[in-house]
């Protein structure tokens, strides 16, 4: 996935504070309000100084004492409320990042996101949405007060004498030569320790969800190997930028020292020629010396800051991941029928060989097509291209005249629906988890589909019924049960065309025949193509295709191409030898 550049990044960010222009208001004005109010006790001793050396009655004293009291309240309790105005605003503009960059990522062309992987998209929702939030609500509200009271004390000084403010502006070269030297060093530093932290979350992800299969074939050795060097390679990323930053305060702090003896030496020479009384030199010192801290503050979490730079340009990175080329505007009359036809279809993946050359396929309204083939040949590729999932290089994927590709979404929801081996069950009551296939379904409707694929006894036989919370932290459906619900959503959507994906490949030898009758129920009326994983299911269709190298080997019905003798006869004399059919 992209990551977005320096420009774009502000662009974005520039967008983001104009659409809540308003707070971003109040939290500088209190942010100001607060800042002034730490200059003034600070002031107010320089006065006391002076007035003590002329001699001044004690009322004078009481009175500057009060005012650098009340000063002090108000700074505390402006700084308090303008690190929570300002957090506030980073944190209502972060969750609207977070939901847009989810958004845009669930609305990707599948293609992409499986060459990102999967652990990559967490990795940016997860591991950088922390960093950008550390920096948002620990690193911000602090940069904002600094800058702010940084630049106060400053205009302070000159008020006091020019000479004494150009005194502390000494500092500001030797700051910026720091981070001059800091900045391009660590700014790549930490955008390859945000990769590295990807790459171990793409490992852990890829080994937590093929955990069986890790045991089956005992890789765990190599698997554990492959985590250890990702955790390493991150854990040497994050002591050399660590190393950069202690470099970086060593020149912060000899900054400081020389701002400060500038200051100190300038004022004794002011003080002599009677330019500027003790009192003002001493306001000017205590000012400069009251900025170690939040300055050094605000350099010191630059690594934070930076880290959450790197992790917010990931993720404006995926929010602003341009649209494909869309095609042409389709302006011909809506799907006359359920027909599905694909003419010359031809598709490769990005950086891959060509997968489908050219492939002609028609199904006419109603009839079920079983497609089969061994591994490899396609099948759920051109699955994908006919559902409007994947779009073909040359060629039309088209249901009842109309190009898949350029309907809307609301029109291809009614048209065309495909159900894959890879079923998700959504955590919450059962009942909503099928309502995502027709939003506004009544109990009945839902559960008379899922009476349909013959799931109504176990759905019964649950704690709560309907109501009953599956899904993570619920009630966990096998696998078999997870592809009934997936054909009971799509009873609900009601669609012309059905694609069934491999739908009944995890229900295993035991309950395949329950879950092959479901779909059956489930397309009954539809148009269908079935990318068949047990050939029980093209036994069972109105024709079968088979599908080698990416091009129509055969056509025709399961006894045709039995006694064809051809490539069908063969898969399904294998299929016969390890796989006895099961009893009628």
């Amino acid at each position: 996935m992209p990551i977005a550049d320096g420009h774009e990044t502000l662009r974005w960010l520039r967008g983001a504070l104009r659409a809540r222009r308003g707070e971003a208001a109040a939290a500088a004005a209190v942010g100001l309000l607060a800042a002034a109010a730490g200059v003034t006790p600070v002031y107010a001793l320089g006065v006391l100084v002076d007035r003590v050396r002329a001699g001044a009655p004690a009322s004078d004293i009481v009175g500057i004492t009060v005012v650098i009291a009340a000063a002090a309240l108000v700074a505390g309790v402006g700084t308090a409320v303008s690190s929570y105005l300002i957090a506030r605003l980073g944190g209502r503009i972060l969750a609207r990042l977070r939901e847009d960059t989810v958004e845009r990522a669930v609305t990707l062309p599948a293609t992409r996101l499986e060459r990102a992987g999967k652990g990559e998209l967490m990795s940016r929702v997860g591991a950088d949405v922390a960093a950008v939030d550390k920096a948002v609500t620990d690193v911000l509200p602090t940069m904002t007060s600094s800058v702010l009271l940084a630049a106060l004390s400053i205009a302070a000084m000159v008020g006091i004498d020019w000479r004494l403010g150009l005194a502390g502006l000494v500092t500001v070269p030797l700051y910026v030569l720091a981070l001059r030297w800091y900045l391009p060093r660590s700014a790549p530093g930490y955008a390859v320790e945000r990769a590295a932290a990807g790459e171990r979350s793409q490992l852990l992800l890829e080994s937590v969800q093929g955990l069986r299969t890790v045991h089956a074939y005992r890789l765990e050795a190599p698997h554990l190997r492959g985590i250890d060097a990702a955790s390493a390679r991150a854990r040497d990323v994050s002591v050399s930028v660590f190393g950069l930053f202690t470099r970086f305060v060593g020149r912060i702090n000899r900054a400081e020292f020389a701002g400060l003896t500038v200051i100190v030496v300038t004022g004794f020479w002011l003080v002599r020629e009677g330019s500027v009384t003790v009192g003002g030199t001493a306001t000017a010192a205590v000012l400069f010396h009251r900025l170690f801290n939040p300055v050094s503050m605000l350099l010191y979490t630059f690594d934070e800051l930076q880290a959450g730079g790197a992790g917010l340009a990931r993720l404006v990175g995926v929010v602003t991941i341009a649209d494909e080329p869309a095609g042409p505007a389709w302006e011909g009359p809506p799907p006359r029928d359920a027909t599905l036809r694909l003419r010359g279809v031809r598709f490769g993946y990005p950086g891959g060989p060509e997968v489908l050359h050219g492939v002609d396929l028609r199904i006419d309204a109603g009839q079920r097509v079983a497609l089969v083939g061994s591994t490899g040949a396609g099948k759920s590729t051109l699955a994908a291209v006919a559902a409007g999932i994947l779009r073909p290089a040359e060629g039309t994927a088209t249901i009842g005249g109309m190009p898949v590709t350029l309907m809307d979404p609301a029109t291809l929801r009614t048209n065309v629906a495909i159900v894959s081996q890879e079923t998700h069950v959504f955590a919450g009551p059962l009942v909503e988890d099928l309502r995502l296939a027709r939003p506004g379904a009544s109990d009945e409707q839902v559960a008379a589909a899922l009476a349909a694929v013959g799931a109504a006894g176990w759905v019964r036989a649950l704690p709560d019924g309907l109501r009953t919370v599956v899904g993570e932290g619920g009630h966990e459906l096998t696998a078999a049960r997870a592809q009934q619900v997936a054909l009971a959503r799509l009873v609900l959507a009601d669609p012309a065309v059905a694609i069934l994906d491999e739908a009944t490949a995890e229900a295993g030898s035991y309950g395949a025949r329950d879950l092959e009758d479901a779909a059956l129920a489930a397309t009954a009326g539809r148009t269908t193509l079935v990318v068949a994983h047990r050939l029980t299911q093209a036994r069972s269709a109105d024709r079968v295709v088979v599908l080698e190298g990416g091009r129509v080997a055969e056509e025709g019905s399961h006894d045709e191409l039995l006694l064809a003798g051809g490539r069908y006869a063969r898969l399904w004399a294998a299929w016969e030898s390890r796989a006895p059919l099961p009893a009628e």
